[in-house]
């Protein structure tokens, strides 16, 4: 799972890029949580919970049906 995580955050980074910010896997656990790290712009911006639940985390599990949530570190 770990591998299909990365590869679809491979393709909304440039997204986030775009912006000047990033997002870093931390983690990917057993139980469908994913664990990550903004950076950039996005790690101090007021909207990166949105960014994170509404644009990473619904990419994410429809990308990866495993995930379950993600959650920033």
């Amino acid at each position: 799972m770990k591998e299909k995580v990365t590869e679809a955050l491979d393709k909304i980074r440039p997204s986030l890029q775009a912006d000047g910010g990033d997002v870093e896997l931390v983690d990917v656990q057993q139980d469908g949580v994913v664990k990550v790290r903004l950076k950039g712009a996005c790690a101090g911006c007021p909207m990166s919970q949105m960014t994170l639940k509404n644009g990473i985390e619904r990419y994410l599990k429809q990308t990866v049906p495993e995930v379950q949530s993600v959650e920033s570190v």
